[in-house]
């Protein structure tokens, strides 16, 4: 008895580990059936089963695509049914993801965010008028709010408008006007609270009093 115990360091690696031994097996048996409406029957019944492991992913577009490209690969791309989807090769699988193009607006304003560059194309889309001068000054205050929570607790306006003038590659030039952002105080004012809320909040229920 002791002899037909099977232990994972003697068995074959799983090729797709979340799914199983029993799963593995299956698709093993699934290759080894010669009739191939037989192999297509008993495919089908496994790929119900898979789709029932993961009853959270049944909304997920293409749920069923994916299930039919996971039982391929299970079996080492050596399935032949008929699937209602492409089959993946096993080059397509190795085949290395193109790397990700990372904005790298201003690196050195870094602290305002890509969002704050785009609110500047925005603007600069815009026709000049009252709507398009509440925008520069919304953007211009959230610019500030960034720049204290980031740096230190003061900046001058000025210093603000410069960047304002660079991020936006000289289109909105607000150095000489008379325009005067908020308070640091103001901007400052919801941050503050919200640490010190955060300071006073109690760990865990040890610290409540009870009645």
């Amino acid at each position: 008895m002791i002899d037909d115990i099977e232990y994972n360091t003697e068995r074959e690696p799983l090729i797709i580990p979340e799914y199983g031994r029993h799963i593995q097996k299956m698709v093993d048996h699934a290759i080894s059936i010669e009739d191939r409406d037989a192999r297509n029957k008993c495919v089908k019944s496994i790929i119900s089963v898979m789709g029932n492991l993961n009853p959270h992913l049944r909304d997920v577009p293409d749920f069923q695509h994916k299930l039919w490209d996971q039982l391929f690969i299970i079996s080492d791309f050596k399935l032949d049914v008929d699937s209602p989807y492409p089959k993946p090769s096993r080059e397509e699988l190795a085949e290395r993801p193109q790397p990700l193009g990372y904005p790298q607006n201003f690196p050195k304003y870094r602290f305002y965010g890509n969002n704050i560059k785009r609110m500047i194309d925005v603007a600069n889309s815009w026709e000049e008028g009252d709507k398009k001068e509440g925008l520069i000054l919304t953007i211009a205050n959230h610019m500030k709010k960034s720049f204290l929570n980031w740096n230190k607790d003061t900046v001058e306006d000025d210093v603000i408008f410069k960047h304002l003038f660079e991020l936006s590659e000289g289109k909105i030039n607000l150095k000489n006007s008379d325009e005067d952002l908020s308070a640091a105080q103001d901007l400052l004012k919801n941050k503050k609270r919200f640490t010190k809320n955060t300071k006073n909040k109690p760990k865990n229920n040890r610290s409540r009093k009870r009645n």
